[in-house]
């Protein structure tokens, strides 16, 4: 990592860079997949998936007996981890619901609002490297709890044309049986187009790599909607010496093993934490896994000295992070000036995987700056709000007069016209 210290505030533009993503490049091989799904349907998705994916599906959906087998197939275990998120996951979301939204602006003018459910809702589940499990618990979970009538589920097969037996479990411990054996950009196109396996749906959420991220950029365009823009994964820790270096060399890493394109960055007003975390990187990241891969992120990650916590805050609302630690004495009162964040873990004992996993709030957030105007995935991402009113001949009589003038400095006649009319007659119309 970048050691870089006390910047010039004329050069955080410039440290905060993310790592560039050139979709462009990517645009006309989507395309392509996208016209080609909507046009030959499931022959498109078989073939594709034998193009990217090398593999034959004879069968595009996953069959309940699969289903079974799959449950079978799954350790105790990790069935209880399992059941012990959903129940966090869905105990948090289930605190989100609202109640109808009812107020009088004037006399007879009586307005409400309700949430109603999404109908139809399609999640992508990546596998590739690594099946996430949890992210079918992160969405499936609100999806259910949100009433949606019909929620389908795409996840690319392994080699053997199956698709992770944990995620088949997931899936069928939250009510979804409509689970499809497809990925990438096919995938998206299928859910927003439909084909005659899979049905077309209304939103799509989920995350992916480039070309499932401009796929769905794309579709948005039209008339499917989606979660969130999304690029790759990344976590800011702002710190000073109450904070435990091991701590934060393992939260660091454990966001720059996701791809090498993730990006990650430690804040703080202590030169000494900075160099007992470089030291505790090199140490754990000789013993990862992934260590090939979270090098590569590391490279595109900074930790950054500043000279107080009012630039630790400053730097941090600048940056928006996906996920933001907070390791300082006073944490509390640091977390209510962020104002930019995807998500906040508080204290030395909240690591950021106990979001991705099981502490109950949603690991699906905004990406690449956009914490400065999107909200993580929740409740109301599943649902959208329609609102009514209800005026009485009185109500009408109220306002009436300003909605003439209004429409009248707008010339739309018409709009004046339709209260104008209903004013000059009598109330037993």
């Amino acid at each position: 990592m970048q050691i870089i210290k006390y910047p010039e505030k004329s050069q955080w533009k410039e440290i905060l860079c993310r790592p560039v993503l050139d979709l462009s490049s990517l645009y006309k091989s989507v395309d392509a997949i996208l016209m080609d799904v909507k046009e030959r349907g499931d022959k498109a998705v078989i073939d594709y998936s034998w193009q990217f994916d090398k593999v034959r599906i004879k069968e595009i959906a996953v069959s309940h007996e699969e289903i079974i087998s799959a449950s079978n197939a799954v350790s105790g275990e990790l069935k209880n981890a399992i059941q012990i998120a959903s129940a966090n996951i869905k105990t948090f979301h289930q605190a989100q619901a609202q109640t109808t939204l009812e107020s009088q602006p004037s006399p007879g003018v009586r307005c409400w609002q309700k949430s109603v459910a999404i109908e139809k809702v399609g999640l992508y589940i990546p596998g590739g490297t690594a099946p996430l499990i949890s992210t079918v618990l992160m969405l499936a979970i609100p999806a259910s709890i949100a009433g949606c009538r019909e929620v389908i589920l795409c996840s690319p097969p392994n080699l053997e044309g199956n698709i992770h037996p944990a995620i088949l479990y997931a899936a069928d411990l939250n009510g979804i049986n409509k689970i499809y054996k497809v990925g990438g950009a096919q995938a998206i196109a299928a859910m927003a187009y439909g084909t005659e396996t899979i049905p077309a749906v209304f939103k799509i959420f989920g995350p992916g790599n480039q070309y499932v991220q401009a796929a769905k950029a794309k579709v948005s365009i039209e008339n499917t909607a989606i979660d969130m823009p999304a690029g790759p994964s990344e976590l800011a820790v702002m710190a000073d010496d109450s904070a435990v270096p091991a701590f934060i060399a393992s939260d660091l890493l454990s966001q720059a093993e996701h791809g090498v394109d993730s990006q990650v960055l430690l804040v703080t007003k202590s030169e000494k934490l900075i160099n007992e975390v470089e030291k505790e990187l090199q140490l754990q990241l000789a013993k990862l896994p992934r260590k090939a891969i979270a090098s590569r992120a590391l490279e595109n990650s900074r930790m950054i000295l500043l000279r107080d916590e009012d630039a630790m805050v400053e730097i941090i609302n600048e940056y928006a992070p996906e996920h933001l630690i907070i390791a300082t004495e006073n944490y509390s009162r640091l977390a209510n000036r962020i104002v930019n964040a995807g998500s906040v873990f508080l204290g030395n004992y909240s690591p950021e995987s106990a979001g991705d996993y099981a502490s109950g709030t949603n690991h699906t957030l905004p990406t690449n700056g956009h914490a400065r105007a999107y909200s993580g995935v929740n409740l109301d991402s599943f649902m959208k709000k329609i609102s009514y009113q209800e005026l009485s001949y009185e109500g009408l009589k109220e306002i009436g007069s300003a909605i003439e003038t209004l429409a009248e400095a707008e010339q739309l006649q018409a709009h004046k016209n339709a209260v104008s009319i209903r004013l000059s007659k009598s109330p037993k119309y």
